[in-house]
């Protein structure tokens, strides 16, 4: 059996109002849930609460300070006689006259001092000679030589040192003076006080040497040179 349409009822007729109406409600539903506002019921203590302490504010304590009235003046005031004599000073002009003679100053004679500087080996004109450099060309690698040699041949390994083990290298340094003797030897560095005290007396044996010049005249040469000490 076929269903049969009755013309009077359309169940689509009504559908945009409902549409509608429906949607209505669903944003006023969100809008009142968005909108909603919960209050916690915090049950306070206001007769517990203490506000009188937390506002009270510290007053630093201030001290006014009076100061003393001032010494009463003297009633009589003595006035001491004094019956020396005032020298007057006589003020002497120091502006020169036409009429004064104008004594003649002689030549000023300016006296040389020579400045005892040091000039390193490195720049000075003539290094100074090491016995049996005489005849050598280069002087300066011949006195590097003869220095190494002395080393070695006046070398001795001190015995408290070897004891503990002590070895390393010593650091010397010291000045060829101007009439060729050896002076001002000091230690810059060194492993062991007895080491140093070896390095600094071969540096003390060195021999006599021609002294360094420059501008043709002696000078101060400094030389530093490391020595080492190594253990078998």
């Amino acid at each position: 059996m076929n269903p049969k349409k009755n013309p009077k009822i359309d169940l689509n007729k009504q559908s945009a109002v409902y549409f509608v109406a429906g949607l209505t409600l669903v944003l006023l539903f969100i809008y009142i849930a968005l909108e909603w506002k919960s209050y916690d019921n915090l049950d306070y203590d206001l007769e517990g609460m203490n506000v009188e302490d937390d506002l009270r504010e510290e007053v630093p304590i201030t001290v006014h300070f009076t100061p003393p009235p001032p010494p009463k003046a003297p009633e009589f005031i003595e006035i001491a006689k004094n019956d020396q004599p005032i020298e007057e000073s006589t003020i002497v002009s120091s502006e020169s006259s036409e009429e004064k003679e104008v004594v003649q100053v002689e030549d000023v004679i300016f006296e040389e001092i020579e400045e005892d500087i040091p000039i390193p080996i490195s720049i000075v004109e003539v290094v100074p000679i090491f016995p049996g450099c005489e005849q050598e060309k280069d002087k300066r690698a011949c006195l590097n030589k003869m220095i190494l040699k002395h080393i070695r041949k006046t070398f001795r390994y001190p015995k408290a040192a070897e004891a503990i083990g002590a070895q390393g290298r010593v650091y010397m340094n010291f000045v060829i003076q101007k009439d060729g003797s050896i002076g001002e030897v000091k230690i810059i560095r060194s492993p062991d006080t007895n080491l140093g005290a070896e390095a600094k007396r071969i540096i003390e044996k060195l021999p006599q040497m021609t002294p360094g010049k420059q501008a043709g005249k002696p000078v101060r040469v400094p030389f530093s040179i490391p020595i080492s000490f190594i253990l078998n």
